[in-house]
């Protein structure tokens, strides 16, 4: 009796075998899964790629420039952020260049966009304030600029920070040995 229950289990065909089956599927379901990895990269949009490539680099290139006339005015602010309050002290090399009436500033969180603000501060003596509202930790940019975008600095800011921040750095002048010369 037990001879004839293995040799009937002997007979049976492949196909209906549980193992096989359950071997097969592992490779049935990546097959099917690269085919719908394909299908979704065929019909959807890819919105890393922009349409309008040349528009965009001419906009790029126009913010170098604006850094760049940034530096040859020899530009620096000084930043403070205390509390409620966002103090920039803008000085400048070059005398003739009158400083603005307002600057706009652009505080920006690297990885928290929903933190983000920008503001028109308001000159008042040899600074400019205005207010801000942010936590009292993390790492910030700061993106100041005129409002008739002639110019633009950028720099970071970690907070808490005890005292005034830097950013921006005038053009390198010429050093007492190359006048001599």
């Amino acid at each position: 009796m037990k001879d004839e229950k293995v040799n009937s289990e002997a007979a049976r065909p492949w196909y209906q075998e549980p193992w096989p089956w359950i071997l097969a599927a592992g490779p049935a379901i990546v097959v099917v899964a690269g085919i719908f990895t394909a299908w979704l990269a065929v019909i959807s949009n890819d919105g890393l790629v922009t349409d309008d490539y040349y528009r965009k680099g001419l906009a790029a290139n126009q913010t170098i420039a604006r850094s760049e006339q940034a530096t040859r005015l020899g530009l620096v602010a000084g930043i403070r952020i205390a509390e409620d309050r966002l103090s920039v002290r803008l000085q400048t090399s070059d005398g003739n260049f009158p400083l603005p009436p307002t600057v706009v500033a652009t505080v920006s969180h690297p990885t928290r966009a929903g933190l983000d603000q920008s503001r028109l501060l308001v000159r008042n003596g040899s600074t400019y304030s205005g207010e801000v509202r942010l936590p009292s930790a993390g790492h910030w940019l700061v993106l100041l600029e005129d409002e008739g975008k002639t110019w633009r600095l950028m720099g970071n800011v970690v907070l808490p920070a005890n005292g005034e921040t830097l950013i921006g750095a005038p053009e390198p002048g010429p050093k007492s040995a190359d006048i001599r010369n």
